[in-house]
């Protein structure tokens, strides 16, 4: 996963049909976890164009997104919020949730 600024996070989300982008902190325990599952993740979705961002760095979006704590997945249509994940309950769940995103950008 790259790591996107806000900037690169707006021309992602309006270029694209969907975009991904999952925001976290370094000190946050899940995380940490949820920063390995979706490395698997990113491994059997090998052209998904996912972004990442520490949330202390992008504090902003925090604000423009409501996002209410971390680790949050945000998934966006058309360069509207569709869905914001905070639960990452299994590989296979966010694996459902991300194959819907590169389908998208490859159909793009």
């Amino acid at each position: 996963m790259n790591e996107w600024t806000h900037k690169e996070w707006l021309k992602e989300k309006n270029t694209h049909r969907m975009t991904a982008f999952y925001l976290y902190t370094p000190m946050c325990g899940t995380c940490q976890v949820t920063s390995k599952m979706l490395e698997v993740v990113r491994e059997l979705l090998p052209d998904l164009n996912i972004g990442k961002a520490n949330l202390n760095y992008v504090q902003e979006i925090a604000g423009l997104y409501e996002v209410e704590s971390v680790p949050c997945l945000i998934i966006t249509e058309d360069g509207l919020v569709k869905e914001k994940i905070y639960a990452f309950q299994s590989v296979p769940f966010i694996y459902e949730k991300l194959k819907v995103v590169d389908a998208a950008q490859r159909a793009w």
